[in-house]
């Protein structure tokens, strides 16, 4: 099981509190993620990833084991400690502005 952090407003959007865990099965990716996030929460879709394209939205990033992994391929298996359920795959919504 991955254990998947959302940020509040997502939470707020799914109704759901603290961790969500998610099974992926055999080599999880962060598509693979994603996609079971968006298929057991159809709220998420077009939220984290554009529906068209199905890329990463601007200001959203995806950090694991203290990495930033936004910029990482979606098809990468997520680190070990994530598959394993050791560590928590975060989604944060980024800040901008000065």
């Amino acid at each position: 099981m991955i254990r998947v952090m959302l940020p509040a407003h997502l939470k707020n959007l799914t109704g759901v509190t603290g961790e969500v865990l998610i099974d992926v099965g055999d080599t999880p990716t962060q598509r693979k993620v994603l996609d079971a996030l968006e298929d057991r929460y159809p709220v998420l879709k077009g939220t984290i990833r554009d529906h068209e394209a199905g890329k990463r939205r601007p200001f959203v990033r995806f950090y694991a084991c203290e990495e930033d992994l936004s910029h990482e391929s979606p098809d990468a298996p997520l680190p070990p400690k994530v598959a394993a359920g050791e560590e928590t795959f975060y989604v944060i919504g980024a800040i901008a502005g000065g």
